[in-house]
């Protein structure tokens, strides 16, 4: 009995061995899938550090600052003069006007001004302690005369007067002609220097500034020759003069041409 089932299991065996192929295949793996774990994690070997930091360092260039420069303005030097015959100084510029000084050769000084309608200087003499006028023919200059301003004669400043202008004056044309007149002014012999007219008139087309005067109280009348054909009407004015000055100015009423 034993032995029938052996053989039937030797049979059985054999059976299925033969069935069997005689090399069994080997395993391939499967790659793994994105759910599979990684047998490592990628942690760095070093933490990089930066070998420097440039800061830029600021150089501030120092603002220039401006240092006017400071240039001397020369002072303005006054012509100089130098007187080369004796003659006088005036306190107007014209040789109508009273004596200020007596001028010898030599004399120095400076001008300071010019009139606009002669060609008279206003002068500081070394030797005066005022100003006075002089004509240009009897001192030397030295400098240009053409920078300095004109001057304008203030007659009410030259020292004083006891006297009052000429009363009841009178102008009368005939012609081209103006004749002035006035009534005397009593003064003393020592005082006395007379009368000044100061006027500007036309003649041959030319608007004059012109001057005259008496060297006393006793020539009160003057005729002067005045023209029409001038842009700006003929006038004057009537002074008494002494010693010590002028009497203030009476206006000449100057008939039109």
């Amino acid at each position: 009995m034993k032995k029938t089932l052996l053989g039937h299991l030797f049979l059985v065996l054999a059976i299925l061995a033969c069935g069997l192929p005689s090399q069994m295949p080997t395993a391939t793996p499967l790659p793994p899938t994105s759910t599979e774990t990684p047998d490592f994690t990628n942690t760095p070997e070093f933490t990089a550090t930066p070998l420097a930091t440039l800061t830029s360092t600021i150089t501030l260039t120092p603002t220039t600052t401006f240092t006017p420069t400071i240039t001397a303005t020369p002072t303005f030097s006054f012509p100089s003069i130098t007187v080369n015959k004796q003659a006088h100084c005036r306190y107007g510029p014209s040789v109508a006007f009273l004596h200020a000084a007596d001028l010898y050769p030599g004399d120095t000084g400076y001008v300071d001004g010019r009139y606009e309608y002669s060609s008279w200087l206003h002068v500081k003499f070394d030797k005066l302690k005022y100003y006075c006028w002089v004509a240009p023919s009897v001192v030397d200059v030295v400098g240009d005369i053409s920078t300095l301003y004109y001057n304008e004669p203030d007659l009410q400043s030259v020292g004083y007067s006891n006297y009052a202008p000429p009363e009841n004056i009178t102008a009368v044309r005939n012609g081209d002609e103006v004749t002035i007149s006035w009534n005397q002014v009593e003064m003393t012999t020592d005082h006395d220097r007379g009368y000044l007219i100061i006027a500007f008139v036309c003649q041959n087309g030319a608007y004059l500034w012109w001057t005259f005067s008496y060297p006393d109280q006793f020539t009160t009348s003057y005729t002067v020759q005045d023209e029409a054909g001038c842009p700006l009407p003929s006038e004057g004015v009537l002074y008494t003069v002494e010693k010590h000055g002028f009497s203030k100015p009476a206006q000449i009423p100057w008939p039109a041409p």
